[in-house]
């Protein structure tokens, strides 16, 4: 197994920080199945149980906006362990006082304020992969990572609250978070290796804060990393909006809904969406670096999430309780959302020399905008269109998603500048193209900056 892992470029060192991650995110995604239910049962509207998880998403914005630059600066394990601590600290205040209290505001404060905590512990390791790791074998490195990730959040974080719920209640299972997130952070100060560059100790804090600031200011200077920005936030649309509304609409009554599930039994078919993206996240990568960067991503992420938007409203109409036809849809979005794996070598070459880092900072804060802009879809429409409407909304934002990936033509090497692979040579290599850089070029120290190198989940 370990020679395994070698293969895939991750080194022994880091091997206990992958496993740190997943345990780690295990924590962090217990709730993020049953969470607006579970407000809605004690009482709250489904438009306060999804802006519970829309500010969620948008403090999560700023942390993994700000994770990588401050890696860099002040060390990745610190900032991991930083943000671990403050995850635990936050999350025993919001379940032993916040939701005893029933008084939103405490409850929607101490939430979002949890949700700073993951990204500087996810981020920042992945900071760390980019010191330790040969550029070479970074992005294999950089698929497992969000493997890892996968396996957290999304199939354990799933599936076993749906196991823990019907023996010990909503409630208590919140409390069963906590053990994994212990570990997860014991393991990180225990086996993750301090950063071999700490960039910050040179810069005055006014370096420092022009260094934060970049990630966000290339979007307003550079239009075409602005175009892959917004395909990237639209990129997770449903990963995130749909664990808000749809345990509204298949399991209550509530606002339309047809109660045909049980909790635990929509926890278990959404989990098909994590066990997919585990082989899907790296076959992705692997098909769009032979094939092309932008055509897979316009026809299998968002042509395919616009049917699979759609589908998760319908089928329960057409099939009723037929988990089977459920899973076929969990498994439509989760290929459709590994689909767009090239998005952050495109932003790299778009930002041209020395703005890499940058480039990888501002994939960083739409990534963590996604976020907050699923479940603030359906809060903000929810009220007034209903569950159909919004799912109909999340298709329609993939259709524009796709239109824009019409106006990105990065100059991806091996292919000429209309997107066709060029012939090989007799002697089996393909011709050499000086005007497009070669996509591993990109400095350790500019891809630490930011980063996400491959498809976050």
């Amino acid at each position: 197994m370990i020679r395994l892992l070698e293969r895939l470029g991750v080194p022994r060192v880091l091997m206990l920080g992958f496993l740190a991650v997943a345990i780690f995110m295990t924590g962090d995604g217990f709730e993020l199945t049953f969470l607006s239910k579970f407000m809605v049962d004690q009482g709250f509207t489904s438009s306060q149980a999804s802006l519970l998880v829309t500010v969620y998403g948008l403090f999560a914005a700023a942390g993994g906006w700000s994770a990588g630059m401050l890696a860099e600066m002040f060390g990745a394990r610190r900032v991991m362990m930083f943000g671990a601590c403050w995850w635990i600290g936050i999350h025993l205040l919001f379940l032993g006082v916040a939701i005893p209290s029933r008084i939103y505001p405490l409850i929607l404060g101490l939430y979002a304020l949890r949700g700073i905590g993951y990204p500087l512990f996810i981020y920042s390791f992945v900071v760390l992969m980019a010191q330790c790791i040969s550029p070479s074998r970074l992005a294999s490195a950089t698929g497992f990572f969000w493997t890892c990730f996968s396996l957290g959040i999304g199939v354990f974080g799933a599936y076993l609250p749906s196991f823990i719920m019907p023996v010990f209640g909503e409630y208590r299972t919140f409390w069963f978070a906590l053990p994994f997130s212990i570990v997860g952070t014991i393991m990180c100060f225990l086996f993750v290796p301090k950063n071999k560059v700490v960039k910050g100790e040179g810069l005055s804090r006014k370096e420092q804060l022009k260094e934060l600031a970049e990630g966000a200011t290339i979007l307003v200077t550079n239009r075409k990393i602005l175009i892959c920005a917004i395909i990237r936030i639209i990129n997770n649309l449903l990963l995130y909006g749909f664990p808000v509304i749809m345990p509204l609409y298949l399991c209550t009554t509530h606002n339309g809904g047809i109660n045909i599930f049980k909790t635990e039994e929509w926890m278990r078919i959404w989990g098909f969406v994590f066990v997919v993206t585990l082989i899907f996240n790296t076959f992705w990568g692997w098909f769009m670096d032979r094939f092309g960067w932008v055509w897979p991503m316009r026809w299998f992420g968002c042509a395919v999430l616009a049917v699979g938007s759609v589908a998760f409203y319908y089928i329960p109409q057409w099939f009723g309780a037929n988990a089977l036809m459920m899973i076929v849809a969990s498994i439509i979005v989760g290929i459709g959302t590994c689909a767009f794996s090239s998005l952050p070598t495109i932003m790299t070459l778009y930002a041209g020399e020395g703005k890499q880092g940058a480039a990888l900072s501002a994939y960083n804060l739409a990534a963590g905008l996604t976020t907050f802009a699923g479940p603030g879809v359906a809060t903000i429409l929810l009220p007034v269109i209903g569950y159909g409407g919004v799912c109909w909304t999340y298709a329609a934002l993939y259709v524009l998603a796709f239109v824009l990936t019409l106006f990105i033509r990065p100059r991806q090497p091996g292919f000429d500048e209309h997107g066709h692979r060029i012939a090989k040579a007799k002697n089996g290599t393909a011709p050499q193209d000086d005007a497009v850089p070669a996509v591993n070029t990109v400095s350790e120290e500019s891809i630490g900056v930011g980063v996400a190198a491959a498809e976050a989940v």
